[in-house]
């Protein structure tokens, strides 16, 4: 249940996101109040999530989820410029936020623990 909280809240960290960037500076109030109820429920659900899930791990996954959402809405959306570049970029981070996953699921060893 923590990792699919934890990725909720990595995408509603997009939204936050995206929304800080269609405030203009927090001029305009739909996008500003938008953006502080996404960062909040975003945080929340980080916060819920590192109740069981290893904190550089989970940190990891919630920035990375959060940056590739927003850097694809940015490209597919928003009319930023789209290249081989980026796309491979991208696909790296997503493999990262995947390996972060079937990695960071294995139990803390104590420090001075030999692991077998």
């Amino acid at each position: 249940m923590a990792w699919a909280v934890l990725i909720v809240s990595g995408v509603l960290e997009a939204g936050w996101a995206l929304s800080l960037k269609a405030s203009e500076g927090f001029t305009r109030p739909w996008p500003s109040a938008a953006f502080v109820v996404l960062l909040a429920f975003s945080m929340l659900g980080l916060g819920w999530a590192l109740r069981t899930l290893p904190v550089g791990v989970a940190y990891a996954v919630w920035t990375g989820i959060g940056a590739a959402v927003t850097a694809t809405v940015g490209m597919a959306v928003l009319g930023e410029v789209v290249s081989v570049g980026k796309i491979l970029s991208l696909v790296l981070i997503v493999a990262g936020i995947v390996g972060l996953h079937v990695f960071g699921a294995e139990p803390a060893q104590p420090v001075g623990t030999v692991v077998e």
